[in-house]
């Protein structure tokens, strides 16, 4: 079945491709403006990721999983975020097709409120119950104990990372992303510097351990906001309004707002859940499982950089070409996104497939059975990266963005829930595998994601002018 779609793309749509990657120099100076700097950006963050790892590797295997876990509320808080600015940016891109300054101003300040109002609930519940939200994922005493420790100070730097997300994910929207780019360089520098200081006690600083890693983050957000609001309001860009303008908004407007973002949101709520749910799963195998999870993850996302400056770009262009009106350009864009995809998650899979011996020399102070199945765990991460590529522009780069919030709402969330959420439990709880295995079974939800996907893409029922009458 799978592959009847593949050959339909190619024999319908083949001629039209060809055509758009020959002569569109369009094409490829928007994708290269737009993707390079989101790939940088999150190339540093991802690396300053792994530095991070590695100094708490130094510490043990508890302290492993203790930031793995406690940074499992942060994951599930900053994916709420991700999907009130992914659906934001559905009307910012639109809107921004159309030049309409005024409407992309009020979808920033809709995006700020929802967000803040969401990191408040976070902050007080990892400041109150952090003991309680730690022992949803683990009963073991050292680990929970450090948790706690972490939670209480990176709890401060919520509210502030939901103000710089809003406005750091609409500049993307708007082609400037560069900007985000220098400042998340620049705030995550700060924070792998603080964390070295601090988590050791160098140069006359503290010797604060998993606190100074909390402590660290915290300085960095802190940084990272200055930057976004200086730079926004310096430049009096299209996002640099005044309060008034950032909060006039009718019960019309938000209505129509939340017709297309409400799906999105609840998307990412039930999908972060989910993958929450994924960590309890492995965490009930022992430490030694969650800590190789959180370094084989540290990997994978230095790896799927590349995915998602190519799913960003994606979901610009295509939102502006619906915004100008402009079909047809949009459905050939997305279908030369979709052919690119996979040949990247070849190359990338391929490549951490070779390095990874190389690649967990620099983890060589964990125990052994970390060790191995970090490995293990890398090999089944270098077999699926391809397809998990392709999910990754269908949904967040195709189908969001062209407005078709409710159908990769119950793709998402249908594959987590009836297919990856099972497997998470019945590997480790009824089968017993070790983790890698887990994570395998795991994968299958991929494998529906793509079945279910592509015929969607074929069918171009997912384009939709969602700013047309608003």
């Amino acid at each position: 079945m799978l592959e009847y779609y593949w050959f339909d793309i190619n024999l319908r749509y083949g001629e039209i491709i060809m055509q758009l990657m020959l002569k569109d120099k369009k094409f490829y100076k928007s994708l290269v403006n737009i993707a390079l700097p989101i790939t940088l950006q999150n190339l540093v963050m991802s690396s300053v990721n792994m530095l991070d790892t590695l100094m708490i590797t130094r510490l043990g295997d508890a302290n492993i999983a203790a930031v793995g876990l406690a940074n499992q509320v942060f994951f599930f808080f900053s994916l709420i975020l991700f999907g009130v600015n992914s659906g934001s940016s559905i009307f910012v891109a639109q809107f921004w097709g159309k030049k309409d300054v005024k409407n992309i101003r009020r979808i920033l300040g809709l995006a700020i409120i929802i967000c803040g109002a969401v990191s408040i609930i976070f902050t007080i519940g990892a400041l109150f119950i952090p003991e309680t939200l730690m022992n949803v994922f683990t009963h073991e005493k050292d680990v929970v104990e450090l948790g706690v420790k972490y939670l209480k100070i990176i709890a401060l730097s919520y509210l502030v990372t939901a103000v710089s997300f809003a406005y750091n994910t609409a500049l993307r929207s708007i082609g400037q992303a560069k900007v985000p780019m220098f400042i998340s360089v620049v705030a995550l520098v700060v924070n792998g510097t603080f964390n070295y200081l601090l988590i050791f006690g160098k140069f006359g600083f503290p010797r604060m351990e998993i606190e100074g890693a909390a402590l660290a983050t915290l300085i960095a957000r802190v940084v990272e906001l200055i930057l976004v609001l200086y730079i926004t309001y310096r430049s009096k860009n299209a996002l640099a309004g005044r309060v008034n303008e950032l909060i006039d908004v009718s019960k019309d407007f938000v209505i129509k707002y939340f017709k297309t973002a409400f799906p999105v949101i609840v998307n990412e709520f039930f999908w972060s859940l989910g993958t929450v749910l994924y960590s309890v799963a492995y965490a009930r195998i022992g430490k030694e499982a969650t800590s190789a999870i959180q370094i084989a993850n540290t990997v994978q996302n230095f790896f799927l950089v590349f995915s998602r400056g190519l799913s960003s770009a994606c979901a610009v262009m295509i939102g502006n070409k619906i915004g100008e009106g402009s079909k047809e350009d949009a459905v050939s864009y997305a279908r030369t996104f979709i052919i690119i995809g996979p040949i990247l998650g070849v190359i990338l899979g391929i490549i951490l497939f070779v390095f990874t011996p190389l690649i967990m020399t620099l983890f060589d102070t964990v125990s052994s059975a970390v060790y191995d199945y970090t490995v293990k765990a890398l090999m089944v991460i270098s077999a699926t990266m391809s397809i998990k590529i392709i999910n990754g522009l269908l949904i967040v780069g195709i189908f969001r963005s062209g407005g078709d919030t409710r159908f990769s709402m119950f793709l998402e969330m249908g594959s987590v829930w009836l297919v990856g959420v099972p497997m998470a439990f019945f590997g480790a709880l009824v089968l017993k595998v070790p983790v890698y295995m887990v994570l395998a079974l795991v994968s299958l939800e991929e494998v529906v994601k793509a079945i279910i996907g592509i015929p969607r893409l074929i069918s171009n029922k997912w384009v939709r002018n969602v700013v047309e009458h608003m």
